[in-house]
């Protein structure tokens, strides 16, 4: 097995040195991209595109360069890359930079699993009801949420976790039923983490303060505390102290309307229970 080196400038994004790293190994063997793309079953315009830092590619595609090359570390450049904040959209970018450097997190969902606790199927579907997206793209934003859940269960300086799921959540399944029993298991298993505590609020409890604002405060290193609000198509990162607190007031009375840790689990079991064992057919 040849040995794991650095060939690239530890100052560059995780993304960049992983471009630079394919494009340097494909120099070093003499190779164009048409004869690698058909030897590792991939399109050479997609393998260029990987190689000027556009795209990243999947998982499996990194698995076949490190066989075809004989290496061992592309697969964890790859990772590395998929974790990395450049790669998502520009207004998304500041969040995940923030996301990973907190101290502490809390979050309401009113609508939609929180990134955090999804599993790879529900990313994956909600992903591709935003709009047409191709396999590679689907395959790195899938693979680039997974990673950022990586912060939950990480060994040193783990962030506290807070998430309110809004009964409505619970009440949008996906279609395939395994997936969804899948998902709502998963929920469950993550909220045993000493780090991560989990509520569900019932919709019989009315309007509220966000009903329709899915918000999430991060408390920095700094002492600062601020929020993000998004939407289905936008998001953005609230640091002005009032706003944040006028936020926060919300965020507080409604963990009051919350049901516990407990009773949500409970909850969430009903639901995996009423779920039909097989998804249903269409005419």
């Amino acid at each position: 097995m040849p040995p794991r080196r650095t060939a690239t400038d530890r100052s560059q994004s995780a993304r960049a040195r992983y471009a630079q790293e394919l494009a340097l190994l494909r120099s070093e063997k003499g190779v164009s991209l048409r004869s690698l793309g058909d030897a590792v079953r991939a399109d050479h315009t997609h393998l260029s595109h990987m190689e000027h830092g556009r795209s990243i590619g999947g998982p499996e595609l990194a698995r076949a360069l490190d066989e075809y090359y004989g290496t061992t570390h592309l697969v964890i450049l790859w990772e590395a890359a998929a974790r990395d904040p450049s790669r998502f959209r520009e207004q998304y970018q500041t969040y995940m930079t923030l996301e990973a450097q907190a101290l502490g997190l809390q979050q309401y969902a009113p609508s939609v699993m929180p990134g955090l606790l999804q599993t790879e199927p529900y990313a994956q579907t909600l992903l591709q009801a935003a709009g047409p997206i191709d396999a590679d793209a689907l395959s790195e934003d899938v693979a680039a949420r997974m990673g950022r859940q990586d912060l939950l269960s990480r060994t040193d300086d783990q962030p506290e976790f807070r998430a309110i799921l809004d009964e409505a959540v619970l009440r949008r399944p996906l279609a395939d039923s395994k997936e969804w029993h899948g998902q709502l298991a998963h929920l469950c298993q993550v909220a045993e983490l000493p780090n991560v505590t989990l509520q569900v609020v019932l919709s019989s409890v009315g309007l509220h303060g966000l009903t329709n604002t899915d918000t999430t405060f991060l408390w920095l290193s700094d002492g600062r505390t601020v929020a993000y609000v998004e939407t289905g198509y936008s998001g953005s990162v609230v640091e002005d102290a009032r706003n944040v607190d006028r936020l926060r007031r919300s965020y507080d009375h409604l963990r009051d309307l919350a049901l516990s840790p407990r009773k949500s689990c409970d909850v969430i079991t009903k639901y995996m229970e009423e779920a039909p064992c097989e998804p249903p057919e269409y005419a």
